[in-house]
């Protein structure tokens, strides 16, 4: 049975798992800068993720065996994974990224009240405030004032629906995570669902032609980065979520704050005080709701 952890351990691990979370982004700029296309990165990412999930359990042995109870529910959170992506990689078409990240981050605040609606914890009231002051961190921090969203309501609208369902498809794959699929290996849950997800895009992208790669060295290694980063944070988000308190997950809100630091050292692009407030404000909700004890 997997061993629990505490709150505060696992709201480290959480913002370690966000930040690789937001080097893949950064890494998936630099490599759709340099001729990737968004097919060609889900395609490498999930690839590289599944293949060495595999080599992995060879390795060690592990039996590539989902029970037959099991395998229509890790099928279900494969093609959610690749609905999730699609979704939200729709909505940054539409709307302002920083605001389909925002609306995406809402993920984990749901898998909360899902998990409290479905019976599987009791429910802990009082971390509705940090979660709030989590968002409104978030809205600061990524400067989404006004003036900085698009004046078309139509296009607002479908863009924020997106990636709303994003974050609901992504909310039923930590859920699944963390119940349903818990009696499966980690590293076994991780594999099936990236290969899934690589299968479907791979096909999809085949089919249309849409896979396009990157055409120099840097974007290159923008590439192969981001496929690195995504198969740390996947692997370790699977192998953490059934070991802590669902509200520990709010540490994943992390990840847009850790990307704007990102592309101020690397883009050098300017931050903004209020930003600052923000992610402190974000830092401080995260904190304040891992190691609440009631």
């Amino acid at each position: 049975m997997d061993g629990k952890l505490s709150p505060g351990t696992g709201v480290l691990m959480l913002l370690g798992v966000a930040s690789c979370f937001a080097s893949n982004h950064l890494c998936a700029r630099i490599a759709f800068d340099h001729g990737a296309s968004v097919i060609a990165a889900v395609s490498v990412r999930a690839t590289f993720t599944s293949v060495v999930l595999l080599v992995m359990m060879r390795v060690q042995g592990i039996r590539l065996a989902i029970p037959r109870e099991l395998r229509g529910k890790t099928l279900l959170a494969g093609l959610l994974i690749a609905s999730q992506s699609y979704c939200l990689y729709s909505a940054v078409a539409l709307i302002p990224p920083a605001l389909a990240l925002l609306v995406f981050q809402t993920s984990p605040m749901l898998y909360v009240l899902l998990t409290w609606a479905l019976g599987r914890e009791r429910p802990r009231w009082r971390a509705l405030w940090p979660m709030a002051l989590a968002l409104t961190g978030l809205a600061l921090a990524l400067n989404l004032g006004p003036g900085h969203v698009d004046k078309d309501w139509v296009t607002l609208r479908t863009g924020v629906a997106w990636a709303f369902a994003s974050g609901a498809s992504m909310t039923v794959v930590y859920y699944l995570n963390a119940n349903a699929l818990k009696p499966i290996d980690g590293r076994l849950r991780t594999f099936a669902m990236t290969a899934i997800t690589a299968l479907l895009v791979i096909v999809a992208g085949a089919a249309s032609g849409a896979h396009v790669f990157p055409r120099d060295g840097l974007g290159w290694l923008g590439i192969m980065l981001l496929a690195c980063f995504y198969c740390v944070a996947m692997m370790s988000l699977f192998y953490l979520l059934p070991r802590l308190p669902t509200t520990t997950t709010a540490a994943l809100n992390f990840e847009p704050i850790a990307l704007l630091v990102l592309t101020w050292l690397i883009l050098d692009i300017t931050v903004a005080p209020l930003q600052i407030v923000g992610a402190l404000l974000t830092v401080s909700a995260i904190a304040w709701l891992g190691l609440s004890k009631g």
